[in-house]
């Protein structure tokens, strides 16, 4: 249960092992999906250490007073992100992680599919939209006001380093997060052949709604 101890703060390197998680214990349409992975740090390898690792100053935590229970990452940059992810990141994970094969066939085969091509994350439709993120918390502080202060802090420093727009990809079944992104101004942005995915996007200076 939340408390009145959680706060936002920038995310630490400490952070690390929080961050894994709470990325695997809400990636399943915002549910549980530890029992989906063998390895528990193939999401969170994905979607949320390679951003605090590669631009921690767009990370920030909910600290409930003993670890982190949510974050917010992402880069103010998507095409240079996809850079540093090939060129950096991947040789890090690349021997834990080796590509799938040619038609992967499992939920593993197919997140490993995505971090072997993080080129996937350049849409050129979002070409406007150059900042993008990733969102989680634990059940446990949902619907208390945080996920509302991550997005501030985040869309705050975007806004200050002079980053226009932000988007994200969203999992359109996950319709408890559509309904938070819609809440806070969010809008639908038009990409052809978006797959299982919505694309929202919203202005870094816009007050939150």
């Amino acid at each position: 249960m939340t408390t009145s101890r959680a706060r936002i703060r920038p995310y630490r390197p400490t952070d690390r092992a929080a961050l894994s998680d709470i990325c695997v214990r809400t990636a399943d349409n915002g549910g549980d999906a530890r029992h989906l992975y063998e390895d528990q740090e193939l999401l969170p390898t994905l979607f949320a250490t390679p951003y605090a690792t590669l631009e921690p100053e767009l990370a920030f935590v909910v600290d409930d007073g003993e670890r982190a229970v949510g974050y917010i990452v992402g880069t103010a940059d998507t095409p240079a992100f996809v850079r540093r992810f090939r060129d950096t990141w991947l040789p890090q994970v690349a021997a834990r992680f080796p590509a799938p094969p040619p038609e992967p066939a499992t939920p593993t085969e197919e997140m490993r599919y995505l971090l072997h091509n993080p080129e996937r994350m350049i849409v050129p439709a979002l070409a406007g939209y150059p900042a993008h993120l990733h969102i989680d918390l634990l059940p446990s502080h949902q619907r208390a006001g945080h996920g509302r202060e991550l997005m501030a802090a985040f869309l705050g420093a975007l806004a200050a380093r002079g980053v226009p727009r932000v988007h994200l990809g969203m999992v359109t079944a996950n319709t408890a997060a559509r309904a938070f992104y819609d809440r806070l101004g969010f809008s639908v942005l038009p990409v052809p052949d978006p797959g299982p995915l919505t694309y929202l996007g919203r202005s870094t200076k816009e007050p939150l709604t």
